[in-house]
């Protein structure tokens, strides 16, 4: 779902837990300072959006946001390799950006396995989030992700019934 600064500033006084908001824009240098004043806590980027990830990733964390980069089915998490120490969240698309109800594509599942080694063997604390075609099934494949960023599944049914079955 794609929404504008109204609808977070909306969400953002009944909000109970930390928001995170994924910015998939160009240029997002552009509006960290916005979302962390509309109370966001956890921002994430793409890095095919970054040309300075680096900047862009220290720029969210001086505002005292927890900072996160996103990567598209096609990537590789070598990308971040150089980064990695510096963030608080990897979040790995499990589908193509651009609408709900699609498909898990498997190849994240050697994505989440691959960072959670690295995590492991450098000592590094950040978290690993998967986003896209999460149900009931493909979140048990996803067991080293920390996150699972779930939308059309719960959103298509009785939404109760279907947190519970994730859990």
């Amino acid at each position: 779902i794609s929404y504008g600064f109204p609808v977070v500033k909306a969400m953002a006084k009944n909000a109970k837990k930390p928001m995170d908001a994924h910015l998939m824009i160009i240029e997002p240098d552009k509006y960290i300072a916005q979302f962390k004043d509309l109370g966001v806590e956890w921002l994430s980027v793409h890095y095919e959006a970054c040309t300075h990830l680096h900047r862009t990733i220290q720029s969210i964390h001086n505002l005292g946001m927890k900072a996160g980069v996103a990567l598209n089915p096609h990537a590789s998490v070598t990308l971040l390799e150089d980064i990695l120490c510096d963030l608080d969240f990897v979040c790995l698309m499990s589908v193509n950006p651009g609408f709900g109800g699609q498909k898990f594509i498997p190849r994240a599942l050697d994505k989440i396995k691959c960072l959670d080694q690295w995590r492991k063997e450098e000592n590094l604390n950040f978290l690993i989030e998967v986003d896209g075609g999460i149900n009931n099934e493909t979140i048990k494949l996803c067991n080293k992700a920390d996150i699972a960023v779930v939308g059309s599944y719960i959103t298509k049914q009785n939404y109760e019934e279907a947190i519970e079955s994730l859990r």
